[in-house]
């Protein structure tokens, strides 16, 4: 009675049958667009487009046609009787299946129930209504029972006919194209319904053409409240189901939904003392035209209830009838769904484990959701692997690292060991520890000694392990002579093993890339190999074994590596991930580092782990799966020595986005988890800052260059990798060889913003310095590099102090134009606003937006003259940091508590023995060799008899030498892959020669692109209007200003459409990714 516009209510009721469908399809068009495209067989396609056709008619027939024909107390219980099929398949299946059939009974009493309440349902409304009714009463029974063929995916597969199977296992693999089916098909039947109901009802569409108001704000009203609420209900389930809250939060809220509508509506006679005949009179008399919307629908709802011929008679047998249905229908669904209250959920369970399909009914949300849930969960093989024990192995890399690093490290690994000690009620997860400790030998005195890099871990060790077990005395000890050098093996307080392997450089190949290679080798070639000799057990066990690779100074929390763990325990096809990693430092240069890291996983470490994979998991935290580094062309051409120019580029300058490479390559997928916190150091100082970016930056440039240009054959073996995503990947790497142009054109703009000098003259100033800058990187060559950063950090100061004017006029000009709607404020307004609400949905980052503003000011710095930089330095392959130096806390100047110290050989190698004293003493200059080798009677006397009483039961030292076996197995390594590098005068010429040319052409491709991009904005700007762009001039409300246009020159303009399409892409899987990892945090 409220709507007034017939066609125009059951066009918008027909939209809410299609909603989940349109969501569901759009989905689907994603995942294919960017997962890939697998085509199930012309037997399933047959099958789901039947069954979808019934479904969808059913759904509209039901709704549009014949429950406006009964009243709101049947329509709001009618809706459970689209359980009687599933029902009806519960009893088959539990009579069938060992272990269920205790509760055939409870599904065979659902039957009769679900039949009663239709019978009952049948004979009320056709006692009065005859055969009109009739009708109508068949049609909402025939609706019901077409509905329930929605969830036959759910016991098909437990009667064992081979059709369902190959249907069932068809429909997995092709999960995204049947729903893009299903989705049409729906879409179609539902609109065909429409059409023919609106026609035989003899209503005119044309009439939707003259709604009133009053009817368009409640029908609209409406539709997006139930469209949002059945969306916003469906997700509400899924997370109380994967939090484990699977009763109190799913199973009794959706079962009671119908009883709690009944129970409101009721609310609305229960204070009227006489009949309900009586009662519904009254409403008879009401003048609704001057009641509010809300009221009128209320009144709706009630007088739909008088007009019900079973109610408006002396008899209470429509009464008891009605009552009866009601009753036999909600007993039916709740017996029905029973199997829900021992539905068994899994740690961080996947929604498409515990619920048939991805769509749900929104015509009748709770029946749809409780249904939808599997009768029997199908655990994937990541919860087998969760019931079965994880071992994960630490291979943390070092070198010359200070004391304040290595302690951070070596808290981690104590954290870790007391979070999960080596016996524990935990069966989940085993960790052993490992350093591997590069160049750790120095000659002295003749002699082979650990340099003092090495004798600070163990100080460090001591002080943690004194520090974590409150006692003075360290457990065993081993050291165990190696043919790489040594190994110290530590037992951590909680039982749990740390190795540590001193490399000798003389011995083993040294440097990070080649450490990596020494442990895979060793704990996956050699111990995983060893510990198991039959080939199930070896598969088995390659999955269940992870790495995770560290820096030596990083530091983590054990919920850090646990949600890691997650991921590649839940999905068998990821390869590796990695986690949020921090700059820690002081400084403006860490500032800039802890801004750029912010919005670098912010935006674009979320795209590629949403539209693809992750294209670089850093090596100072990351999880590999065993199985994934023992692949085909993974761990193997990861050995791969350098032998062209750009294998240094490639190969050493970048070794963890390289194994990513071969990974992905290899059909593996890289995952981010943003949750996953870690903190390393960053460069404190411009010189180191600049000397590591000199790294990164060729070889990512490298290894992208290298994917993409396999990126056909990457994309048809890793289902993660499209060729849409590999076209999204072309555009951030042009936007990037672009960027010093951008950057030029970015500060002509400023010269001619502020200094209001012609654009130009302001574009020649603005490339002038640059190419200056790049021709003195030229000229100075390698051997001069600290000077070309110390004119780059003069640079970078003079550009700061501009880009700070250029903000500040932007600004001012907004202010006096009174609007920001031209090209520069929309663009400035724009990505301010995108960064702030980045940072809102990271509370707990959000005041690195503080340091945001000098990462603009320094973008010249960042995209100008460190690309300029590191393009011509690219034939320096050298590592650039911690190369040199002196530790901080080095022997030399370290203040020691000691009574004496003398240097003892234990099992073939010198240790340092202090003896305490309440004096504090400072080391000075060593003994020459004649004054150490006479030392006083008397104190070697002393030494000797306090290390044999003392010295030695406090240490418990061990010497160990390892098997036969291992012997071999290193000595082969070594010879094969780790054998130090000879000098070879003549190939080290060559190479330098290979990787100037490499520079020479890298740097023409990196100048020519550039160049012609000013070079086509000049002439742009040179020709004026005649090829530039008309943007009227807009005022702050929209409106179009009178005093002249805009002229924007289309080069410019595609570009900035262009970078900001990318920003815009980026901060969409920015909000998808946070809902993602809301969920994981959720049901952990």
């Amino acid at each position: 009675m409220t709507i007034t516009v017939k066609p125009y209510a059951h066009l918008f009721m027909g939209c809410l049958l299609i909603a989940p469908n349109v969501l569901i399809l759009i989905k689907s068009i994603w995942k294919i667009a960017f997962k890939g495209l697998k085509t199930p067989s012309w037997q399933t396609l047959l099958w789901v487009v039947l069954v979808e056709a019934l479904v969808a008619l059913g759904s509209s027939v039901l709704t549009l046609v014949a429950m406006p024909n009964f009243d709101v107390l049947t329509n709001v219980m009618l809706l459970n009787g689209v359980a009687t099929l599933s029902a009806v398949l519960q009893v088959v299946a539990n009579s069938l299946g060992h272990g269920r059939r205790r509760f055939t009974m409870i599904s065979v009493a659902s039957v009769i129930f679900l039949i009663a309440g239709y019978i009952v349902f049948a004979i009320n409304y056709m006692k009065d209504g005859g055969m009109s009714k009739g009708l109508f009463v068949g049609l909402a029974i025939g609706g019901t029972t077409l509905v329930s063929l929605s969830w036959w995916e759910n016991y098909a597969m437990l009667f064992h006919i081979v059709f369902f199977n190959n249907t069932i296992r068809d429909i997995k693999k092709s999960r995204n194209l049947v729903s893009i089916l299903a989705s049409l098909v729906r879409i179609a039947v539902t609109a065909i319904v429409l059409g023919l109901y609106v026609k035989i009802s003899k209503q005119e569409w044309s009439s939707v053409l003259n709604v009133p108001t009053s009817t368009k704000t409640l029908v609209l009203s409406l539709f997006f409240i139930q469209v949002l609420s059945s969306a916003l209900c469906r997700w509400m389930t899924v997370m109380a189901c994967k939090m484990h809250a699977v009763r109190r939060s799913f199973a009794i809220p959706m079962i009671f939904v119908s009883p709690a509508v009944l129970v409101n509506l009721n609310t609305l006679a229960s204070n009227y003392s006489g009949t309900f005949a009586e009662y519904c009179n009254i409403f008879e008399r009401f003048n609704i035209s001057d009641l509010t919307v809300m009221n009128n629908l209320l009144i709706d709802l009630t007088q739909e209830v008088c007009i019900q011929s079973v109610y408006t008679g002396s008899s209470v047998s429509g009464y008891v009838l009605l009552s009866i249905s009601l009753i036999c229908w909600w007993f039916g669904l709740v017996l029905c769904t029973f199997y829900i209250w021992f539905f068994s959920i899994h740690r961080i369970e996947r929604t498409k484990d515990m619920f048939v399909r991805n769509l749900y009914e929104a015509a009748f949300i709770d029946q749809s959701m409780l249904l939808n849930t599997r009768f029997e969960v199908l655990h994937n093989t990541g919860h087998h692997r969760e019931m079965e024990l994880m071992h994960i192995n630490l291979c943390a890399t070092m070198w010359h690292e200070t004391y304040d690093e290595m302690i951070k490290m070596i808290i981690s690994m104590f954290r870790l060991d007391k979070f999960r000690p080596k016996k524990c009620q935990f069966n989940d997860v085993t960790f052993e520890s490992h350093i591997y400790f590069d160049d750790a030998f120095l000659k002295k005195d003749n002699e082979r000694h650990v340099n003092e890099y090495a004798e600070t871990l163990v100080e460090v060790i001591r002080e943690i392990y004194i520090m974590f077990e409150k006692k003075k005395q360290l457990p065993d000890q081993k050291i165990i002579k190696t043919p790489y050098g040594c190994r110290l093996q530590y037992t951590l307080p909680q039982g749990n093993t740390l190795f540590i392997h001193f490399k000798d450089k003389k011995c083993i190949r040294h440097k990070k890339r080649w450490s990596q290679i020494m442990y895979l080798y060793y704990l996956l070639g050699w111990k995983l190999n060893t510990n198991l000799t039959e080939f199930h057990l070896f598969q088995k066990e390659k999955e269940n074994t992870y790495i995770l690779a560290l820096d030596g100074d990083t530091d983590f929390q054990p919920s850090a590596v646990m949600l890691l763990v997650d991921r590649l325990r839940m999905y068998p096809e990821v390869g590796a991930a990695c986690g949020r990693i921090h700059p820690t430092g002081t400084g403006p240069m860490v500032w800039y580092q802890k801004f750029e890291y912010a919005v670098g996983h912010w935006l674009q470490k979320t795209a590629e782990h949403v539209f693809g994979c992750v294209l670089c998991s850093p090596g100072c935290f990351s999880l590999f799966r065993a199985a994934a580094l023992m692949d085909d062309n993974v761990m193997k051409r990861y050995t791969t020595k350098p032998s062209e120019a750009i294998h240094y580029v490639q190969y050493d300058q970048g070794e963890d986005r390289w194994l990513c490479t071969l990974l992905l390559q290899q059909g593996w997928r890289v995952e981010y988890s943003a949750a996953s916190d870690s903190y390393t150091n960053a460069p404190q100082e411009f010189k180191e800052f600049y000397n590591q970016r000199r790294r990164w930056g060729p070889s990512t440039m490298a290894n992208t260059l290298d994917l993409l240009s396999s990126g056909t054959l990457t994309a048809q073996r890793n289902k993660s990798i499209s060729r849409l995503y590999i076209l999204f990947q072309i555009g951030a790497m042009a936007s990037s060889l672009l960027g010093p142009a951008t950057v030029c054109l970015m500060i002509a703009g400023c010269f001619s913003f502020i200094f209001k000098i012609n654009p130009n003259l302001a574009l020649v100033l603005a490339i002038v310095p640059p190419a200056v800058y790049m021709s003195l990187c030229f000229y100075l060559g390698q051997g001069k590099s600290d000077l070309q950063i110390s004119i780059a950090a003069f640079m970078s100061i003079f550009y700061a102090f501009l880009m700070t004017a250029s903000i500040l006029s932007i600004i001012g000009d907004m202010v006096m134009e009174g609007t920001f709607l031209t090209p520069t404020g929309v663009f400035f307004v724009g990505i301010s606003a995108m960064y702030v609400i980045t940072a809102i949905l990271h509370p707990n980052e959000f005041h690195l937006i503080i340091y945001g503003l000098l990462y603009i000011i320094s973008i010249p710095s960042g995209y100008l003259l460190l690309s300029i930089y590191s393009m011509v330095n690219m034939n320096n392959v050298s590592w650039g940091t911690r190369e040199s130096g002196s530790q901080g806390n080095s022997a030399n100047t370290h203040q020691k508590n000691v009574k004496c110290q003398k240097l003892l050989s234990v099992c073939g190698y010198n240790l340092e023995i202090q003896l305490s004293q309440d004096v504090k003493v400072r080391s000075t200059t060593p003994l020459t060799p004649a004054q150490e080798d006479a030392p006083r009677k008397d104190e070697a006397q002393y030494i000797r008899k306090w290390f044999n009483a003392v010295i030695k039961p406090f240490l418990h030292i061990h010497c160990w030498e390892v098997t036969n076996d291992e012997e071999q197995f290193w000595k082969d390594l070594i010879e094969r892959y780790l054998k130090p590098l000879e000098a070879d005068k003549a190939k080290e010429e060559r190479i330098k020669t290979e990787l100037k040319s490499l520079r020479n052409k890298a740097t023409f491709v990196f100048f020519i692109a550039n160049c012609l991009w000013l070079v086509a904005t000049f002439f742009l700007q040179a020709i004026g209007g005649t090829l530039s762009i008309r943007v009227p001039k807009l005022s702050s409300n929209g409106s179009e200003t009178l005093n002249g246009n805009l002229y924007i020159d289309p080069i410019g303009l595609m570009f900035l459409i262009g970078f900001a399409a990318i920003l815009v892409i980026q901060f969409c899987a920015m909000l998808w990714h946070r809902y993602l990892m809301n969920e994981h945090l959720k049901s952990v």
